[in-house]
């Protein structure tokens, strides 16, 4: 008997299983237990799945130029000429013209990268995705991630009939909805049963990070321990009260923020001054000169989400940007980047960089934000890092006061707190848990602390009152 957990996460996904006295990841991306959540679509859609699909994706698009044509969306057919009754062979003749919409169809895309996909789950208002003209449920989008989940499993311990899974859960799925966690978990269970996994059980994440640290560290005897697992979509919190084997979960909270949104506030912050945030636009219309701040705010959106700044690649965005371009001065070269970023389509790979950058600071103090393809080479320290996540760190320390008030407790009744989760390992993190429960903070396996506590929760049957 063997128990197993499935981590299915934002940014990344892991599986591990338990046989009562060790917990083994199963390499799931080659020869790595970490596997990132992506999934790549071709024009055939062909899916590929993990580090593959992106790469595909990166591959597909290195130096493509987007171009974006009218759909066609109707037909429009107009009477030109009535028939004339006196005249037996009169026919009346009809003009028809073909309708077209907004011109933001890429023809030219070779294929479709969906990161995030958990990130919509809990929003009722995204039910179906366009992918090459063909509507998909964002059930069919997670469904071959959970089945090569599926697959690494049975090849590794047999049959589909012996699988057995919690299947991790946050406490607070993104989303704006009353009831976002439960179409959230709907669309989980849907996609888990077509992926062929029939037997499962949700479990919340930050409990299984408990798990997996007491089982670990198996000296510990007794206690309270608070454990923050900060991920790519989700801050969660639990307190867990622990006797030995026994334990209670006295509260849990939880944020539906994570590294992707400190990934865009990077973006904002440092980037859009770059590409022209704040710069005039100067202009003669019926002879007049107009002079005032550049649109940027039309832009925003879509560069904050890479998946759609290939939408920008219009003329009615393209033609301000080589307005102010054609200008020149200073600010000439930053609406240039714009233009490369767009055309180009190199979000993604400015995403990749930011994360990279981010990552180094909870190492080293000062590092480069570098994009040779934009000509970007900027240094970036913790001190700006504190500074843009200033907002979020104040919600977290409130998410704190929450979960420790619902365990009726204080700082002090806390004798074990766990940091988790890929963002955990930031200094602000770390320094604001150090701050409120000096020494009694430690770090426990970020990227696969999750899927092994669900498997130790699956081996013994625990089950969510979450």
């Amino acid at each position: 008997m063997v128990g197993l957990g499935i981590d299915f996460g934002t940014s990344n996904s892991a599986v591990a299983w338990f046989n009562g006295k060790e917990v083994v990841l199963l390499e799931l991306d080659g020869s790595d237990p970490v596997m990132p959540t992506a999934l790549h679509l071709d024009r055939e859609l062909i899916t590929t799945i993990g580090q593959v699909a992106v790469e595909k994706y990166i591959d597909g698009n290195r130096d493509r130029i987007v171009e974006l044509t009218p759909e066609l969306i109707a037909k429009s057919s107009m009477v030109t000429n009535v028939t004339d009754n006196s005249n037996a062979v009169s026919q009346a003749e009809i003009s028809s013209t073909d309708v077209y919409g907004q011109p933001w169809v890429d023809r030219g895309m070779p294929g479709r990268l969906f990161r995030g996909i958990k990130r919509l789950l809990g929003n009722s208002s995204i039910r179906r995705l366009l992918v090459f003209d063909h509507p998909f449920r964002l059930v069919a989008l997670v469904t071959p991630i959970l089945v090569r989940l599926r697959e690494k499993i049975e090849a590794k311990l047999g049959t589909r009939d012996s699988l057995n899974v919690h299947f991790g859960r946050p406490v607070v799925f993104e989303g704006h909805d009353s009831h976002r966690n439960a179409l959230a978990l709907s669309r989980l269970s849907e996609a888990c049963k077509y992926a062929g996994i029939q037997q499962f059980s949700f479990y919340p994440e930050p409990v299984a990070a408990t798990l997996s640290y007491l089982h670990e560290e198996r000296t510990l005897r007794r206690g309270r321990v608070m454990t923050l697992d900060f991920g790519g979509g989700t801050l969660d919190l639990s307190v867990v009260e622990f006797n030995d084997l026994d334990f209670n979960v006295l509260s849990t909270a939880g944020l539906p923020l994570g590294g992707d949104h400190i990934d865009q506030l990077i973006f904002e912050t440092l980037l859009f001054p770059l590409l022209g945030k704040g710069e005039l636009w100067k202009r003669n219309v019926d002879g007049r000169l107009i002079e005032n701040e550049f649109p940027f705010e039309e832009f925003a959106d879509a560069l904050l989400n890479w998946t759609i700044t290939y939408t920008l690649n219009q003329n009615q965005f393209r033609s301000k940007v080589a307005a102010c371009i054609k200008q020149g001065g200073d600010a000439a070269v930053k609406f240039e980047r714009l233009d490369d970023l767009i055309t180009h389509n190199y979000s993604y790979l400015v995403f990749q960089a930011i994360r990279d950058a981010k990552a180094k600071l909870s190492i080293v103090d000062e590092t480069i934000l570098d994009i040779p393809d934009l000509d970007i080479s900027i240094k970036f320290t913790r001190g700006h890092l504190d500074e843009i996540m200033e907002g979020m760190l104040r919600s977290i320390e409130l998410s704190i006061d929450e979960v420790i008030l619902g365990a009726g407790c204080g700082n002090s009744d806390i004798d074990i707190v766990i940091r988790t989760g890929g963002s955990s390992q930031i200094v602000a993190i770390r320094r604001l848990l150090e701050n409120r429960f000096p020494n009694r903070v430690t770090e426990h396996d970020p990227f696969s602390s999750v899927a092994a506590g669900l498997a130790i929760a699956s081996y013994h049957g625990y089950e969510s009152k979450v």
